[in-house]
C-alpha cells in the first residue's frame, strides 16, 4: 500500500514538471481564409492550395471558386506536383529558374533593370527579368524588377545607345543594332517599338541575319536567283504593238502568246507604262459607250414581274434528286409576289407558281381586287 502511494506521489510530481505544449489545438476548417492566415511559408500555402486536387481529386474549377485563384494555376501546379513531387513548390532551375527578390541581386542587375526601363519604358517586367537572365543568369521576379525600377536611384545612361531606324545614314548599323539588341533578350516587339519601325521589317533583319550571316547586314537585296524571263527581244515586241494606241495590256499580252511569247498582262503593262515614258507613246483611251437602260424597269407596281430560278443539288427533302425554285418579282418594288419547288422548269411550272399567287389573292380583298388580279393574270399567262 504504501508503495502505490509512493509512486502516484512520483507521477504527479513529473506531470507537474513537464512543459505546456508548443502550439495551441485549433479546430480542423476548410474555409480557406483560416488556413491562409495559419500557414507559414509560400510553400506551405501553395501546397494547401492544390491538397484537394491532388488527394480528392477536386476538379480546378471548383477549387478556384473556393480559394480565388486561377483555375489553370491551381490545374498546372497539380500537373507538377504529380511529376516532380515536393520539389515542384519551391522554385528551380528546372521550373523557370530561382526567382530572386530585390534584396538579394547584385548592383550590376539592379543598374542594368534601371537602365533597361529609363531606355524603354514601355518594356514588360517579366522582359526586363529575361534580359537580366540571359547576362547574368540570374533571373530576378517581375515584381521586385517593378520595384527596382520605380523606386530605384535615377539611371546611369542618359542618352539611347541606338538612334531611331530612319536616323541611321548606315544600313549596316541599322540592322546591326537590332541584331545586338535580339542578343540581349529584347523581343521583336520591343525593338520595333524601340527603333521606331515595323515589326516586319525586324523579322526581316533577323531572317537574313540568320540565313547570310555578315552578308546579311548588306543594303543591297538579295539578287534574282534565275534568269530574268523578260529579255531585250520580248520588250521590243511589246514596242512595236504598243503603236497600235487601241492596244491595251490584255490585247498585248494575246498577241504575244500567238508569237510563243508568254508573258503575263501585269508585266506586259509595266512595260508598256515604261515605254510611253521614254518614247512618248499615247496611252489607249477608252470607247464612249452610251448607258444602258434597264431592261423591264418598271415605273408603277405590277408593271412588270420577272421570275428567278435555282437550280439546288444538295437540300433535305425526301427526294434526293436536284430540283428548281422558281421565285416571281414584282419588277418595281422587288418584292416576292410567289415561290415555288419544282423537279423541271417548264411553262406549267411557272404558270402553276402564277396561279399559286392568283388562288391566294383570290381568297382576300374586295371583288373590283379580284378582277384586276384576274385580268392581271390572263395577262402574265398569255405573255409566259
Amino acid at each position: 500500500m504504501s508503495g502505490t502511494l509512493e509512486g502516484s506521489i512520483v507521477v504527479a510530481e513529473r506531470q507537474e514538471e513537464m512543459p505546456a505544449p508548443k502550439r495551441h489545438r485549433r479546430e480542423r476548417t476548410d474555409e480557406w481564409a483560416k488556413i491562409q492566415q495559419w500557414t507559414l511559408w509560400p510553400e506551405q500555402e501553395l501546397y494547401e492550395q492544390i491538397r484537394p486536387l491532388v488527394l480528392f481529386h477536386e476538379t480546378a474549377g471548383e477549387r478556384a471558386k473556393e480559394i480565388d485563384v486561377p483555375s489553370r494555376t491551381l490545374a498546372r501546379k497539380a500537373d507538377e506536383f504529380e511529376q516532380y513531387g515536393m520539389q515542384s513548390l519551391f522554385a528551380s532551375e528546372e521550373h523557370g529558374g530561382a526567382r530572386e527578390s530585390s534584396k538579394t541581386l547584385p548592383p550590376e542587375i539592379r543598374r542594368l533593370i534601371i537602365d533597361l526601363h529609363a531606355e524603354h519604358p514601355t518594356m514588360s517586367w517579366r522582359e526586363i527579368a529575361e534580359i537580366c537572365y540571359i547576362r547574368y543568369a540570374r533571373r530576378p521576379d517581375h515584381k521586385s524588377v517593378k520595384h527596382i525600377a520605380t523606386s530605384g536611384p535615377p539611371p546611369t545612361r542618359k542618352t539611347r545607345r541606338y538612334q531611331p531606324w530612319h536616323e541611321i545614314s548606315d544600313p549596316a548599323e541599322r540592322k546591326l543594332a537590332v541584331v545586338r539588341l535580339h542578343s540581349e533578350g529584347w523581343s521583336v516587339t520591343s525593338i520595333a517599338e524601340y527603333l521606331q519601325c515595323t515589326r516586319h521589317t525586324i523579322y526581316d533583319t533577323l531572317e537574313r541575319w540568320a540565313e547570310e550571316g555578315v552578308r546579311g547586314l548588306d543594303a543591297k537585296p538579295p539578287g534574282r536567283k534565275g534568269p530574268r524571263k523578260v529579255t531585250l527581244k520580248i520588250r521590243n515586241e511589246i514596242r512595236k504593238l504598243q503603236k497600235n494606241p487601241l492596244l491595251g495590256e490584255y490585247r498585248v499580252h494575246t498577241a504575244l502568246l500567238r508569237m510563243g511569247i508568254e508573258v503575263s498582262p501585269a508585266t506586259c503593262g509595266r512595260i508598256m507604262a515604261a515605254n510611253r515614258q521614254l518614247y512618248g507613246l499615247e496611252k489607249p483611251k477608252r470607247q464612249p459607250r452610251a448607258k444602258l437602260e434597264m431592261p423591264f424597269k418598271a415605273s408603277r407596281r405590277h408593271e412588270y414581274w420577272s421570275c428567278d430560278i435555282r437550280y439546288i443539288e444538295e437540300h433535305l427533302l425526301p427526294d434526293p434528286r436536284p430540283v428548281y425554285v422558281i421565285t416571281v418579282f414584282e419588277n418595281f418594288s422587288r418584292s416576292i409576289l410567289a415561290s415555288a419547288i419544282s423537279m423541271t422548269q417548264t411553262q406549267w411550272d411557272f404558270l402553276a407558281v402564277l396561279d399559286f399567287r392568283y388562288s391566294t389573292l383570290w381568297g382576300t380583298g374586295s371583288f373590283g381586287d379580284r378582277w384586276r388580279w384576274s385580268v392581271l393574270f390572263q395577262r402574265r399567262s398569255a405573255t409566259l
